[in-house]
């Protein structure tokens, strides 16, 4: 960067904390708040163009794309979380939405220095995971300027996909390679660089509201339940069984037998119990509807 390059937003000096080695804790824990409402207010200002993800990211996994996170460091770990998550909240297969961070796995425990700086990495990650026209790239940063993100857009650009840009500023090359550009303006952080504050706390709103508008549109969610939920611990099972119940308006011992009937698929069961059907044909009833509940049940 030259003496003419801006400094990213997110590098900028914060008058509003410049003392803060000098406040007591409480005043400090205040001060750091007061900047992370920001981070909410700056999702907020972009809903329309995160819309505009949603329903063009719906689109492309209908007709059998995937969904690809690639990111550094915070932005990496926070890509990481959410891909991990959807699996077992929606039942969704392991490589419908996956994440890729600089530096490969060992990245997400530890810093790996240098591997945000290493374009080629992020394009040999895209063919390596054979992206093409059918899929979606979203490429993570709060400058917008690092090497391994840029590399991984403009390849999977190359490559036909979709490409969505999160970023905490709009003065960066991410911005202008990618077709839908999400600029999340955080502004300034309490502790001046450090992006894993209110910078990625406006990353990771996004990008969970995008993932889970994403599941609900696909018919994962039934009004406000997750009805994919995969039952992979005693807790999730117990979730299961309330969901059953409650949508089937069942005793939990009727609940209970038809999920495991169905193999604690919450969808199947309740459309047994309320159609008074065999596991078959409630699946074959949620295969007609494309597993959207609601309409299996109109």
């Amino acid at each position: 960067m030259d003496d003419r390059t801006p400094l990213p937003l997110t590098e900028e000096v914060n008058p509003s904390t410049g003392d803060l080695d000098l406040l007591d804790t409480h005043e400090l824990l205040h001060r750091i708040n007061d900047e992370d409402r920001r981070a909410a207010w700056a999702v907020e200002r972009e809903l329309d163009v995160i819309g505009t993800a949603v329903d063009a990211v719906v689109q492309r996994l209908r007709e059998g794309g995937r969904l690809h996170y690639f990111g550094a460091g915070t932005s990496g770990r926070i890509a990481a979380a959410d891909a991990a998550e959807l699996p077992p909240t929606f039942s969704t297969p392991a490589d419908l939405v996956v994440a890729h961070i600089a530096g490969g796995p060992a990245a997400l425990m530890q810093a790996i220095e240098g591997a945000e700086d290493d374009g080629p990495a992020g394009a040999a990650e895209v063919s390596a995971a054979h992206i093409g026209d059918s899929d979606v790239v979203v490429g993570i940063s709060a400058s917008g300027r690092t090497p391994y993100v840029l590399a991984a857009v403009g390849a999977a650009h190359a490559a036909g996909a979709l490409t969505i840009g999160i970023t905490n500023d709009v003065r960066n090359p991410l911005t202008r390679r990618v077709a839908i550009p999400m600029a999340l303006l955080t502004g300034a952080e309490a502790v001046t660089g450090s992006t894993r504050m209110k910078a990625a706390a406006a990353q990771k709103m996004a990008l969970t509201m995008l993932s889970t508008a994403v599941m609900v549109k696909l018919g994962h969610v039934h009004g406000n339940l997750m009805v994919d939920v995969a039952p992979s611990s005693a807790k999730l099972r117990r979730r299961a069984l309330r969901m059953t119940a409650l949508l089937a308006h069942a005793q939990e011992p009727d609940a209970s037998a038809a999920l495991e009937s169905a193999d604690y698929e919450v969808k199947t069961a309740v459309v047994m119990l309320l159609r008074g059907c065999s596991v078959a044909d409630a699946r074959a009833v949620l295969a007609s509807c494309d597993g959207n509940l609601r309409r299996a049940l109109a």
